[in-house]
């Protein structure tokens, strides 16, 4: 997962040109969503965090709650401010369950279109993503990620071990939904990097993919290892786009994408092969299927069994949004009218700073009469 990249100045292949109007409309949702995230992460960040202390399972609750009407924001930017349209194609997925979740990685803002098929299901605020830890040092951004406990690895399998292992861990209680998002690539798609990929594949006797990275197989099979026994399912996911991959600004500018097609394949996790030489030659295979699908979308501009359009709510989606503007609203005059908010929010920003820094999770303190014997929170 990587942002971001800086908007091209050639607008000749964007789906729509970079006039005055969507500069400084996307100028606007940049500030409104850059001050929204920082208000409600300085006032309720670090509740959220410490409630950790109390009960894990609670706190995912509520921090679910709350930021997941943040996250909602960004797919009504995609769908009904930008005007992009998400194409859902392959099986049916039933909501709410705890999925590993496999994903090819086109372009630095793939990640963000998931939410766009996790609010259709109901699990927006649960969903965790696998990341490089240099996205954990963006401002305000990364203490985000932090809250809703996004892993942060270095792509060092030495360390990263470790780390995957500690926070996977804590994602197994069966009352907890959760969406595990794995990029097996393990960084975007380009030609260079696909040469060098296939390069090695045709080295090693491994399949040559023209459309996809060789997947690295480690950290899936940790993921199965450590949670096998508390998920439903795997969903292999397959991103497309129509004309070119966008980058992240525009998708705040609106210029790109026009289209963004999604196929779904649900795989149950008694299907998945248990031993970790099976595993990763069963997630080679997944991407093999992926290089094929890629393949035809380019000649047919879809994937096969493609499904009804399924609209988001433009009446639920503003009124997430008219809350969590009304919370920046409160928040921010209470912190300019008052200065002993003024200086909560300066502790709380050197909290966030600080535990996210440290990667500091918080577990149940169970001395605590009602904390006590409770091991799955």
């Amino acid at each position: 997962m990587e942002v971001c990249r800086p908007l091209k100045t050639d607008d000749k292949l964007k789906h729509r040109p970079l006039n005055p109007y969507r500069f400084f409309r996307g100028m606007i949702c940049l500030v409104v969503f850059l001050s929204t995230a920082f208000m409600l992460l300085a006032y309720l960040g670090p509740g959220a965090v410490l409630f950790r202390y109390l009960s894990i399972h609670y706190s995912r609750k509520a921090t679910s709650f709350f930021f997941g009407l943040w996250l909602s924001m960004w797919p009504f930017l995609f769908e009904k401010i930008n005007g992009t349209k998400v194409v859902f194609s392959g099986d049916d997925v039933p909501r709410k369950e705890r999925i590993l979740i496999i994903v090819n990685h086109r372009t630095e803002v793939d990640w963000m279109y998931l939410w766009d098929l996790a609010m259709r299901k109901g699990c927006l605020g649960y969903i965790k993503y696998i990341l490089k830890s240099s996205l954990m040092k963006l401002p305000v951004l990364g203490w985000g990620f932090h809250v809703l406990e996004f892993i942060s690895v270095d792509r060092k399998w030495e360390t990263d071990e470790t780390i995957l292992h500690q926070m996977l861990s804590t994602f197994k209680n069966p009352r907890d939904p959760l969406w595990l998002a794995l990029f097996p690539e393990g960084t975007d798609f380009t030609e260079e990097k696909c040469e060098k990929s296939k390069k090695f594949a045709a080295e090693v006797g491994l399949p040559v993919l023209t459309n996809v990275l060789l997947p690295k197989t480690r950290g899936f099979c940790l993921c199965l290892e450590t949670l096998r026994g508390s998920f439903d399912a795997v969903y292999d996911l397959t991103i497309a786009y129509k004309r070119q991959c966008p980058f992240f600004l525009d998708n705040v500018f609106g210029v790109d994408p026009s289209e963004v097609h999604i196929h779904i394949q649900r795989i149950p996790i008694n299907n998945i092969p248990t031993s970790d030489a099976e595993a990763a030659a069963w997630l080679t295979n997944r991407f093999t299927v992926k290089d094929e699908l890629l393949s035809d979308f380019k000649s047919q501009g879809q994937f096969p069994d493609q499904k009804p359009e399924e609209q988001l709510s433009t009446l639920q989606s503003l009124l997430n949004f008219t809350v969590i503007i009304a919370l920046t609203t409160i928040f921010t005059y209470l912190t300019f009218s008052y200065k002993l908010c003024m200086v909560y929010v300066s502790l709380a920003c050197l909290y966030l700073a600080y535990i996210t820094r440290c990667k500091i999770f918080p577990m149940p303190l169970e001395f605590l009469p009602f904390v006590k014997g409770k091991k799955d929170d």
